[in-house]
């Protein structure tokens, strides 16, 4: 993976973020170990996960993949030369941003990932209940004590978030450094126009979750394929859109040109988006880990671009 590290805040980045959400749900300890090895060493610097991931599975509470990661730095040694985030107010048991929730969230995550500092902290999804002058001050604190270095935001307004980052500015606080929205070759509506607005203006850099559409940007969703994922009803729902298939016939052109995957090309139209730095994907298997990483170094023509950009319109 190309060397070439992107900023969040004060945070140096690798360009892409490697998914936490499959280990201990699809990736078990062993296979996520696996996997987060390869990464590191290809380069990879960069890991996101949530206090939530995996809940929705029977028999999980949350926070099984924060646990995994934390058995891996605590048996590679190896916390200082990654780039953690994690995320806070989508855990059944921690629901919300009431200044409690919070202080109670990062205790639990520092525990589970066994130590003492996160590097990039999200407020998974907002809570409209709680005043952003109240959530803003009671992250700042959490900066302010060593337990966090940047912040992030995600599933928020365009307004709150502005509101927030005004706030946090004229009251001298720490402020949202990243913004991970749902943005992908098939999902633009929800981050471009006001959102991204607002990630220009106040220079908040961009962190796209469901980068590869829940696994529909990788092309391995056909008509009249089955697919063995617990993703696939989410993916394969693309393939009844006409965006998804215009997208899936220039993902075929552009890769074929480039004798690259289709996720390879998905990963790269969306790193050259206004205000991205690291899209985020997570791979459960050694397998589907060198497209991810081969994103960095594909560079994607003006034309490539644009072909790309209209199918997705």
């Amino acid at each position: 993976m190309a060397d070439n590290k992107q900023k969040i805040g004060d945070l140096s980045v690798s360009p892409l973020s490697l998914g936490g959400n499959v280990f201990g749900w699809t990736a078990d300890e062993a296979e996520s170990f696996r996997v987060l090895d390869a990464y590191a060493a290809a380069g990879g610097t960069f890991i996101d996960t949530a206090d939530v991931y995996s809940a929705w599975v029977p028999g999980n509470r949350g926070g099984e993949s924060e646990t995994v990661l934390g058995n891996w730095f605590a048996s590679r040694g190896n916390r200082s030369d990654i780039v953690l985030a994690t995320k806070v107010g989508g855990s059944p048991e921690r629901r919300g941003l009431s200044p409690a929730t919070i202080r109670a969230g990062i205790e639990d995550s520092l525990r589970r990932l066994r130590t003492d500092y996160i590097d990039l902290y999200y407020t998974h999804y907002d809570d409209e209940s709680v005043a952003v002058e109240e959530i803003a001050t009671t992250l700042d604190a959490l900066v302010k004590e060593g337990k966090v270095r940047e912040l992030g935001a995600s599933n928020v307004s365009a307004e709150r978030l502005d509101s927030f980052l005004t706030f946090a500015t004229q009251e001298g606080l720490a402020r949202y450094a990243a913004l991970q929205p749902h943005y992908n070759l098939v999902s633009r509506d929800t981050f471009e126009g006001p959102l991204a607005d607002v990630a220009i203006r106040h220079g908040v850099a961009t962190v796209p979750y469901f980068a590869l559409a829940a696994g529909f940007l990788t092309g391995k969703y056909r008509p009249g394929t089955a697919v063995d994922s617990a993703r696939s009803p989410r993916a394969a729902a693309h393939l009844e859109t006409e965006r998804g298939r215009k997208v899936l016939a220039a993902l075929d052109e552009v890769a074929a040109h480039h004798g690259a995957e289709p996720a390879t090309v998905a990963l790269a139209w969306l790193a050259t988006r206004p205000t991205v730095v690291a899209p985020i994907a997570s791979a459960r298997n050694l397998a589907q880990l060198p497209p991810l990483l081969a994103a960095a170094d594909l560079h994607l023509t003006p034309p490539e671009l644009d072909l790309l950009t209209s199918a997705s319109a």
